[in-house]
Parts: structure tokens; sequence; C-alpha cells
């Protein structure tokens, strides 16, 4: 089996090198940083496509990946992975594209008896699994042989003559544009509250991009809840600094929905980076590398179906 570098240590890296060490592979991770330094640990975490194409390979992707943190929140509790229920608000009845990736999807629409909130008429209830990434992500790099090593690498190429490695997979997300040059990775900016439960039911995930620009989404977590959201184009190096309108703005949308969050514990921010389509494929010009990148707000909720189609490169 080949020495493979994975470069990049949040979920997308720590997932890819997971697959590649089960089908064998002798695997070491490289990153700038890890854990609570990286983008992943700002994202809410749950399983719902968003910001991500093409439709018809991120629902495979997807489904892989729900079945795989399905059987973590049932084998591995230690994990942080749990499911809960989410309910996504929707302006009609038209089946999502994710649908197929989603079993038990069902329509629910709003009746004078049981309305949904903020005037929607319809919306798509499912079992989802959430993340907790304090947990998860260490988690992950628990399950690997080797330590990560913490350096930025600042040539693909170069790490492949330094290294002797079979393979690299470039997992680095948005620094990917710095490596390869890539025009089509755009980096959106993405802010959330993280609150006590106050009276919000952990066991419930409410979601809602109806109107983007009002975008809002509850996610539980054991022990405090994520409100979030928004999704802002922004250039590569803007400052991961949450601002106070967007937490009024945050904090605001929840109360249209009805919610009542507890005291507000702390704030995060993160730059996902988005590309119309995932890359994931061997570079044209060096097959050693494999480019695992591109995955907008959906890290979580493809990562592993990623993973397995780049150990099945190898």
């Amino acid at each position: 089996m080949a020495r493979v570098v994975v470069v990049g240590a949040g979920v997308i890296g720590l997932t890819s090198a997971l697959a590649l060490e089960e089908a064998g592979h002798d695997v070491q991770v490289i990153a700038a940083a890890k854990g609570n330094s990286t983008t992943s640990a700002a994202a809410g975490a749950i399983w719902y496509p968003f910001k991500v194409g093409p439709p018809e390979k991120a629902s495979v992707w997807a489904g892989t990946t729900l079945r795989w943190l399905t059987r973590l929140a049932k084998q591995s509790p230690e994990a942080g992975v749990d499911i809960v229920e989410r309910t996504e608000l929707a302006q009609d009845d038209r089946t999502p594209w994710w649908a197929p990736a989603t079993p038990g999807l069902r329509k629910v629409e709003s009746t004078d008896s049981k309305p949904l909130p903020n005037g929607a008429r319809f919306g798509w209830k499912f079992e989802a699994p959430r993340c907790d990434p304090p947990v998860f992500l260490p988690w992950l790099e628990s399950q690997l042989h080797c330590p990560i090593e913490i350096r930025r690498v600042l040539s693909l190429g170069a790490l492949i003559a330094e290294t002797n490695a079979g393979a690299v997979i470039n997992c680095t997300g948005l620094g990917a544009r710095t490596l390869t040059g890539d025009r089509e990775l755009q980096a959106i900016y993405g802010q959330t509250v993280i609150t006590a439960p106050g009276r919000i039911d952990l066991a419930h995930c409410l979601g809602d991009e109806r109107d983007e620009s009002r975008m809002f989404y509850a996610i539980p977590r054991r022990a405090e809840v994520v409100l979030g959201g928004c999704a802002e184009l922004c250039p590569d190096d803007r400052p991961t600094t949450t601002t106070r309108a967007m937490t009024d703005a945050i904090l605001s949308r929840a109360a249209a929905m009805g919610l009542e969050p507890g005291p507000v514990l702390r704030e995060s921010a993160g730059l996902r980076p988005y590309r119309p389509s995932v890359r994931l494929e061997r570079d044209p010009d060096e097959d050693r590398i494999i480019h695992n990148y591109g995955h907008g707000g959906s890290g979580f909720t493809l990562c592993r179906g990623c993973a397995e189609d780049v150990a099945a490169l190898l």
C-alpha cells in the first residue's frame, strides 16, 4: 500500500486520512492548524447539503456520509455524533434535490392548528446526524496512527519530493486557492451565536434558507445551541471576527421563529470554501496529487462519501 500525505486537518482532511488508513495505507496528516483553529471548528456541523455541487455527485456523497455518521451515533457515542430531528422550511412543496440521500424525508404543511414558523407554508422533516466539532474533530484525530504534523505547506509538488509520498491528498479548503491557483474557489463568510439551551428543544433542529439574506438555523448540541447565520461572499483574507450587528440579527430571527434561547455563551465566525463543484480528482499535471476541496457549507455532510472516493482513486 502507498505512503500517503494528507494536507489539511479539518473534517475533510481527517476523514480522508481515516478512510485511507482503513484501506491499508500509511498516512501522515500535515496541516497549518488543527482542532479549534480550523474552519471546521466554526461549523454548525449538522448533516444538510448547503452551498455545494454538483447535485448528482453531492447527493451520493451525502448519502454515504449520512449512513456513516448514523452508525457512529449508535456505536461510538464518544465521537460526539447524535441524531436529531430537522425541520427545513420551504417556499413550496417541490421535492428538494437532496431527497434521494435522505431516508424518511417527509413533507409537512402549515395548518391553523399546527402552524410552521415564520409564515412558512411547507417544510421537510427528517432525521439528521449532528456532530459536535469540539468532540468530533479530536475523536477523528485520535483514530489516526500518526500524530498530525503542524506546519504550513507552500507547494504540493515540493511536498511530494520532500516526503517521497506515493500520493498527496489536498484537503486544504480555502487554502487550495494559494496552492493551486483555482479561481473557482470562493470564500463565504458565516457567523454563529452559541447560546445556552434556554427553552429550545435539544432534540430538534430548525432551518430556513428561503431567503438567503436572512437565513436561519438552530442546531442543538449536547449542552448548547448554535444559532445562525449568514452566507456572504467575501475576499479570502476577510477577518473571521464576529459583528454585533449580525449577532443581533441572528437573535432577532430566532425570536421571530418563536425560539427562546438562553444566554449567549460565545460567538464564532469562519470562511466556507465554496466552489460550484467540489474538486475531487487527480491533478492533471501530477497524478500523485489528488484534490478534495471546495465543499462549501457541507464539509460535515460530504466528508465520508468524498473520503471513500479518494481511497478508491488510490
